[in-house]
């Protein structure tokens, strides 16, 4: 989840933080929310983290609409993946791992005095159960591996295997699983299904109270790390706008908060309390609801119409008019041109063209037989070329995404209409393949190996038809090719590098051709936080984790590393 203002919007900003502040601090009344005196004992921070409307409860971490605190702040994984600095893995609950010569089998060695929240002793046996719960359970397999068995050895000793080799599902296992506490999940009758309103973890904090505005968490007074955290109580609040949440920002209102603000230097030069750090990571793309055959219905099931969508896109202009200037190309691969370059085998594929190619388009459209009407408008077999696009209301960045393109695609033939919701009501929309086309974000695997994306976002294992879930950030274009999926299949199967190279040339080959994604940009991810109540915050010299408010395992590791002021 994330918050973003335009620059057509910054003109203004001025007149609505001085209003959206006096209305957050007439309504900001929970005790929490406000700085103490004392130190450590009552320190307190707010953050916002994107949430806007009603907060529904979830902290189920196999749900895909769980509250984005589940995944770090309760529950915790056996290792961390900094994805925000070249590091190694970080031990959490687990403090050595081991793969056998064919990798098939991967011993796991668990942290030794950890408690769960509710007092009682974390083991391997727990570990053992949560794998073996995804195994037994698929809907809360989101990455779709397989395992054959997971035996808890004995109290610190865990041997998972598997039906071949898995290397590479190795960070989405250790780093990305949220490991559970038996003796609550075993009388949980559907997994996939519970709201889980009492949650129990080993992480740094734990619920104290939730309302549909806000929840509190708490710090956790059995977390295995000695001196850690700080910072007794956390709110998570709901804000109606991107105006609102700077408002809060400046007010001193929220301490932590990740927004696109132009002229973020100008704005912030006069409050000596406010930084900021920037990470790019995410590549915003046009999902599509792609095929026929899963359900999805409209002209995006075409694949000439998602090429010319793909060709009629200015996409320096739209840096200029929604990005700030701050966005960088992206890559028709759906990975980061930078980063991942070395994956990228064919140059012509590293990164998408700025300006926009309306004869390319408009040819496309012309031999796929998409036909101009009298209103200009295209139209085949009796049905415009009409395409309803979601997003999130509040995301300002975004809505001026559609606001330009609903131009640009309308001189090839093609009719956009913009429609906002929700968080909530977007995100199952996604989940469930209601939707044909979204505005969204891909990025950010367990680690930058292609593997995690492709998997993830392309492979037939992780979609499922229109109006069953697609699992938890899986393939929700409901994308299905079987050279892409043999290919997947092929690179996940070794730890070799160059046999996986060869591998994803030919999944980035298909892809280009198909894109179930169309990419737009790379955008800025611009973080902002209030030292006045807290210090330690991750900065572009130090970025311990990534910094986004919204980031789930990240949040937690920020969090148990601040310092109360």
């Amino acid at each position: 989840m994330r918050t973003r203002i335009t620059r057509r919007r910054a003109a203004s900003l001025t007149v609505a933080l001085i209003t959206a502040a006096s209305l957050i601090l007439a309504g900001c009344s929970d005790d929490s929310s406000k700085a103490k005196p004392g130190g450590a004992a009552n320190s307190a921070i707010t953050i916002f983290n994107g949430a806007n409307g009603t907060i529904v409860e979830n902290w189920n971490p196999f749900s895909p609409t769980f509250l984005q605190p589940t995944e770090g702040l309760i529950y915790e994984t056996l290792y961390y993946f900094n994805l925000a600095a070249e590091a190694a893995p970080q031990p959490m609950l687990a403090t050595a791992y081991s793969w056998n010569s064919d990798g098939t089998q991967l011993t796991i060695t668990t942290r030794e005095g950890v408690k769960w929240s509710d007092g009682q002793p974390f083991t391997a046996k727990d570990v053992a159960f949560t794998f073996d719960l995804i195994r037994r359970t698929p809907a809360i397999n989101a990455t779709a591996v397989k395992i054959t068995s997971a035996v808890a050895k004995d109290d610190k000793t865990v041997v998972l295997t598997f039906p071949k080799a898995s290397y590479t599902e190795e960070p989405s296992l250790i780093g990305y699983t949220p490991m559970l506490p038996e003796h609550v999940w075993k009388g949980i009758a559907d997994p996939g299904k519970t709201i889980n309103p009492n949650p129990v973890g080993t992480g740094p904090y734990k619920l104290k109270t939730f309302s549909s505005q806000s929840y509190v968490m708490e710090k956790n007074a059995s977390y295995w790390q000695p001196g850690k955290p700080q910072i007794q109580t956390v709110r998570y609040i709901s804000l109606a706008t991107a105006d609102a949440a700077s408002a809060a920002l400046i007010a001193g209102q929220v301490d932590w908060m990740s927004s696109f603000l132009p002229g973020l230097d100008q704005l912030l030069k006069n409050h000596k309390n406010l930084t900021y750090v920037n990470t790019p990571a995410l590549t915003a793309s046009i999902f599509t609801c792609s095929d026929a055959g899963l359900g999805c219905t409209g002209a995006q099931t075409d694949p000439a119409v998602r090429q010319a969508m793909y060709y009629a896109i200015n996409r320096d202009q739209l840096n200029k008019l929604a990005g700030g200037g701050f966005a960088v190309p992206a890559s028709p691969t759906l990975l980061l041109p930078e980063r991942d370059k070395k994956w990228i085998t064919d140059s012509s594929l590293v990164t998408v063209p700025g300006g926009a190619d309306p004869a390319k388009a408009n040819q496309l459209l012309d031999q796929a037989g998409w036909v101009k009407g009298g209103d200009g408008i295209r139209a085949k077999d009796g049905k415009r070329l009409s395409l309803t696009i979601q997003t999130v209301t509040g995301w300002s960045d975004f809505i001026s995404l559609n606001d330009a393109m609903k131009q640009e695609f309308k001189e090839v033939g093609i009719e956009l209409k913009p429609t906002q919701l929700s968080w909530n009501e977007w995100s199952d929309n996604q989940v469930q393949g209601k939707y044909q086309l979204s505005l969204d974000s891909i990025g950010l695997g367990p680690s930058s190996n292609p593997f995690y994306t492709y998997n993830l976002k392309y492979s037939s294992t992780t979609t499922a038809k229109v109006g069953q879930p697609a699992g938890q950030n899986g393939n929700y274009a409901r994308y299905r090719n079987t050279t892409v999926d043999n290919a997947i299949t092929a690179a996940g199967a070794t730890n070799d590098e160059n046999i996986q190279k060869q591998q994803y040339a030919i999944i980035q080959t298909e892809i280009a051709k198909d894109l179930p994604y169309i990419p737009i940009y790379v955008n800025s991810m611009l973080t902002e936080f209030n030292t006045d109540r807290a210090t330690g915050w991750p900065t572009n010299d130090n970025k311990y984790a990534l910094p986004a408010s919204w980031k789930v395992w990240d949040n937690g590791i920020v969090l148990a590393n601040l310092k109360a002021k």
